[in-house]
């Protein structure tokens, strides 16, 4: 008969066992999980949803459309949304925000934002404070007002109203969501750098040639007063050039084709969609 020092040791041992087992299976069965997810039905009040709100998915090619609509399912299934300062998170807001980042997934073979904890919705613009470092190493509390922010932790926070104005016009080039989900792109290895993990078969050292000229070549056109399709704000730093380059590569495609080709080419290897073709 087994002691109970024994029988203590065994179930332990047990636990430990069962443990490493669940982590070994939770790949597949995260999987598996997906891709039920994917099959279920497309919700009808999910599809008035977009028809009222996300106008570019009618301008998707139909197999584009039905990718996308898979990506929301697993979206809106695996991440859970916050309200905050009182805002109550509706399944028409999950609706409209997943529709939006699920535009960066729709060529990208992993298909999800596995580094993705939360989305933290507020009602309007945000204020956050941060510590700025002067000249002279003085430091100082400075005040901004944000329609979007990025966490490397895994959080995305946006503003409502700008999340439905981003929406509404799908050829402005402006997209907070965009924006924001491709900042956790290039966060996915912990940094916020303008240089994301590249698919399979990218060159790095292409891209970052590539995306470096165009940053170097913004800068040069904003100090001459040339009117330029990316904006001041691309020119903050390289982070802030590629989550810009992917607004327009998503809502102003043929002409960030036919401006900077080189770019285009890049964000559509890394993307692995067209939307010239759109």
């Amino acid at each position: 008969m087994p002691t109970l020092s024994q029988s203590l040791f065994g179930a332990v041992l047990l636990g430990a066992l069962l443990a490493v087992l669940g982590i070994a299976l939770a790949p597949a069965w995260r999987a598996w999980r997906r891709r039920a997810l994917a099959r279920q039905p497309f919700p009808a009040p999910w599809r008035r949803v977009l028809a009222r709100h996300v106008p570019q998915v009618r301008r998707l090619p139909a197999d584009l459309q039905l990718r996308l609509k898979q990506r929301m399912q697993v979206f809106i299934a695996e991440k859970p949304f916050i309200g905050c300062n009182g805002l109550v998170v509706t399944e028409a807001m999950r609706v409209v925000v997943a529709a939006q980042a699920c535009l960066l997934l729709l060529g990208r073979p992993d298909g999800h934002f596995d580094n993705l904890r939360q989305v933290l919705l507020y009602p309007g613009a945000f204020l956050v404070e941060r510590v700025q470092h002067s000249a002279g190493g003085v430091l100082r509390d400075e005040r901004q007002v944000l329609a979007g922010e990025s966490w490397s932790q895994g959080q995305v926070v946006l503003s409502w109203d700008d999340v439905l104005a981003g929406a509404a016009d799908p050829a402005d080039g402006r997209n907070v969501v965009v924006h924001e989900f491709a900042h956790q792109l290039d966060q996915a290895d912990g940094q916020s750098n303008g240089a994301p993990p590249l698919p399979r078969g990218m060159s790095a050292a292409r891209w970052t040639r590539v995306l470096q000229a165009e940053f170097d070549q913004l800068q040069r056109q904003l100090a001459a007063g040339e009117a330029n399709l990316l904006g001041d704000y691309a020119a903050t730093n390289p982070a802030e050039f590629f989550a810009v380059a992917s607004e327009v590569f998503f809502e102003q495609g043929p002409q960030l084709a036919a401006g900077r080709p080189a770019l285009y080419a890049e964000l559509q290897t890394f993307y692995g969609v067209d939307p010239t073709a759109w």
